[in-house]
């Protein structure tokens, strides 16, 4: 009498086919994964074809203060009106984005990076290289992520002096930002390999011989990664909103260099003059792209939610 075969065990969805299957059943977060895909391109794409606002050759002091083209006295030619300097505000404000979005993408593999190495440290050696990191994290806590940076940022400038440039300065926000967030990555990261370091494929790596760091890199870290990603997504938003508070306080990018930041605080100075819209349009682009990417990310971390894998 021959035996039954049993039942092949359903193979689990890989995450791009959850994400997919999860969308079908969220427009919100399917609309904002599309608006912030529009910006982003809008600000990369842009660029490439417009003149850089901020080079005075490309603009005329006489089309300052034009307002948007639905408006009394607008041109068709700036659709969204000028600046003080004649600037056109469409083009500035993909100019601004693209400089945003590279410092927060700069910034958050930096704290992915800094911050993943030293939870995946702390998590598989355990002891006192555990203690020693988690105590300097404890430390780092108690400063708020914008004072954090603000008081890099100074010292750097203070170290620099007149040598610090536009690119210089540039660098000194992305490092700034991406320090003052590691914590969450190492928090996170380590708290799921404490997990994961004892489960059965760990113990089986090391039978086979492999080293420590095989087993971390190979191993450990594929199965932490759902929830760190859930994290840099947010705190894409976070890194952005910094770069802008940074910049509009004058002590991130300089007004030389669009940024939202930068973009905002010029729009500040005019604000009570009548000539709104040099600060609403950087502000507007600012508030829909961190929604989007906050949205989205509230979803990711939905849909990588230990406690609705299992349902699924």
């Amino acid at each position: 009498m021959s035996a039954v075969p049993s039942p092949a065990t359903p193979a689990r969805p890989s995450a791009v086919l959850r994400l997919f299957e999860a969308a079908k059943g969220a427009p919100g977060p399917t609309l904002a994964a599309i608006v912030g895909i529009l910006l982003a391109a809008f600000a990369f794409i842009v660029p490439l074809f417009a003149p850089d606002p901020f080079n005075l050759a490309s603009t005329s002091v006489m089309d300052a203060f034009t307002p948007p083209m639905w408006m009394a006295d607008g041109s068709k030619v700036f659709p969204l009106g000028t600046d003080d300097q004649g600037r056109n505000m469409l083009t500035a404000l993909a100019f601004g984005l693209r400089t945003s979005l590279i410092v927060g993408l700069a910034s958050v593999a930096i704290g992915l990076l800094v911050g993943g190495a030293l939870g995946l440290t702390a998590g598989f050696a355990g002891g006192w290289v555990d203690s020693l990191i988690m105590r300097v994290a404890d430390v780092q806590l108690a400063y708020p992520a914008l004072l954090l940076a603000m008081i890099i940022d100074g010292a750097a400038r203070s170290a620099l002096g007149q040598q610090r440039d536009v690119k210089t300065a540039i660098a000194i926000v992305i490092i700034s930002i991406g320090v003052a967030f590691w914590v969450q990555y190492a928090r996170t990261i380590r708290s799921s390999v404490l997990v994961e370091r004892d489960q059965d494929y760990v113990a089986a790596a090391r039978v086979t011989g492999r080293s420590a760091l095989g087993i971390v890199v190979l191993h450990i870290l594929p199965n932490v990664m759902a929830p760190v990603l859930v994290i840099a997504t947010i705190n894409l938003g976070v890194a952005i909103i910094t770069e802008a508070t940074l910049s509009f306080l004058g002590i991130g990018i300089p007004l030389t260099q669009p940024s939202l930041g930068t973009l905002i605080r010029n729009g500040n100075n005019f604000l009570q003059s009548g000539e709104w819209w040099i600060a609403v349009w950087p502000c507007a682009l600012l508030i829909a792209f961190v929604v989007s990417v906050n949205v989205l990310g509230d979803h990711l971390r939905d849909v990588f939610n230990p406690r609705l894998r299992g349902r699924s």
